[in-house]
């Protein structure tokens, strides 16, 4: 009896919501109405009728779902590689949304002729993601030596296991390590730098990467004209880009050898012939230090994270810069340390945080206060920031409290511990590539360890597979 009143209110249920005014809008405008919702009210939409549930869990409907929270540049890279063939994008999403962990791989590096042309051992070089090609420049090696070589391995559209690496002998820019060097378009913008007689640089260059099917890759580096006012000469700062036509940099040390605080912005021509240096004063504002990240997060939203301050502490603070109405604004992003499990420091400088698939940041390596290199990665996932507006993005189970900081498993081959070394990632956010870096090298038992420096490139893939 209680079955069959079960089955009555079930049916009754079906033909009150066949009956609903929202079954009767058409189909593009539901489609439309949730792209609105949040993901929690999207699952909850589906489990009215059928005819609903179809529309919710349809592919198009999430594959618009991850253009919306990811943004079209990435969904638009995955499918062009190929790499989510027969995966649904409902599945994607959540496997994304779950990351526990990366797999790391060695790349093979492919020898014309058997001669070894490779890059050299280094850290403090750029290491960039343009237009389907790697492009390595400058550093410091052993001996306290700069680099001014430009190094090229074209990627495409597909993750590779063997790179052809590429040299470009131009002469220019001058050598120098611990630059700045961000992606604008098809071009590369680069800023400052410290060569290996302690000088400090404050010019700006801007690098362009061509393909030709007949000449191969080509690159070119060009003095940028910025007019009178530039930032003060620095090195070890951080920089980033900020949409399509600015860079950001922020810190670094300046020529006292003492660590800076200030924050400028380069707005850059319609064909980057010229630029225009501004500085951002703005209260309050992150401390002074060096050896820090920025990351664009979209829009123009950045964020900061760790670094060495002036007294030589190394620091575990998240700053977010903004933009509204044209006024420019910092704010510390406060979260529990209770987030972080026991035994590990977040707090650490010459690290790499790169923005992956999932709009999270993939923060690795780096040392600390004791030059302990470290080898984990952390994902800070920026949608639970304070002052973060975005759609909740869960698609765990209710009542599971999700945290700002989260560590990631790696497997796979182990890289060394490291810090100094340089990531991008490619197109897609899915694969980050990770070369050089200062590395703890082991001299026989009698005698302590000693620094060297790698010369190894990695692939590092998001693990996305259930």
């Amino acid at each position: 009896m209680a079955e069959s009143s079960s089955r009555s209110t079930t049916a009754t249920n079906r033909d009150e919501s066949s009956s609903s005014p929202i079954n009767k809008l058409a189909e593009d405008h539901l489609f439309s109405i949730l792209l609105l919702l949040p993901i929690e009210s999207i699952l909850c939409f589906a489990m009215t009728c059928r005819k609903l549930k179809f529309l919710a869990y349809s592919d198009s409907i999430w594959e618009s779902v991850c253009r919306r929270d990811w943004g079209n540049f990435p969904i638009d890279s995955l499918k062009a590689s190929n790499s989510v063939q027969g995966i649904h994008w409902k599945k994607l999403y959540q496997q994304v949304d779950q990351l526990d962990s990366v797999r790391c791989h060695k790349l093979l590096v492919e020898t014309p002729d058997g001669h070894e042309v490779l890059p050299s051992p280094r850290a403090s070089h750029s290491l960039n993601f343009v237009n389907g090609c790697l492009v390595l420049f400058g550093g410091g090696c052993e001996g306290g030596r700069h680099l001014d070589d430009t190094w090229i391995a074209c990627i495409g559209n597909d993750f590779r296991r063997t790179l052809k690496w590429q040299k470009t002998d131009s002469g220019i820019p001058s050598g120098r390590f611990g630059h700045s060097c961000v992606v604008i378009g098809d071009s590369l913008i680069l800023f400052g730098g410290i060569n290996d007689l302690g000088i400090r640089q404050n010019d700006t260059w801007v690098g362009q990467v061509i393909l030709q099917e007949t000449l191969g890759i080509t690159l070119s580096w060009r003095l940028l004209d910025v007019g009178a006012i530039a930032p003060p000469p620095r090195g070890a700062h951080a920089g980033c880009c900020l949409g399509n036509k600015r860079m950001l940099i922020h810190g670094g040390i300046g020529l006292s050898s003492s660590r800076l605080g200030d924050t400028w912005v380069l707005d850059l021509s319609e064909n980057l012939c010229f630029g225009t240096w501004q500085e951002i004063v703005t209260h309050p504002f992150p401390p002074s230090r060096s050896g820090h990240t920025l990351t664009h997060i979209g829009g123009t939203q950045t964020i900061l994270f760790g670094g060495r301050g002036s007294g030589y502490e190394v620091l575990n603070d998240v700053w977010l810069l903004s933009a509204s109405g044209g006024h420019w604004r910092w704010m510390q992003q406060h979260f529990e340390l209770g987030d972080i499990p026991q035994g590990f420091s977040l707090a650490r400088v010459g690290h790499s945080a790169n923005l992956i698939l999932g709009g999270r940041l993939l923060i690795y390596g780096g040392e600390d206060s004791y030059r302990h290199r470290k080898d984990d990665f952390w994902v800070l996932d920026i949608s639970l920031m304070p002052s973060i507006k975005m759609q909740p993005t869960n698609l765990q189970s209710k009542g599971l409290l999700r945290k700002m900081w989260r560590r990631l498993e790696s497997t796979g081959e182990k890289l060394n511990c490291r810090s100094f070394h340089r990531a991008c990632v490619d197109h897609s956010g899915r694969y980050l590539y990770v070369f050089g870096g200062m590395v703890d090298g082991l001299l026989p038992p009698s005698e302590s360890s000693v620094l060297r420096f790698d010369g190894g490139i990695f692939l590092v893939e998001l693990v996305l597979q259930s």
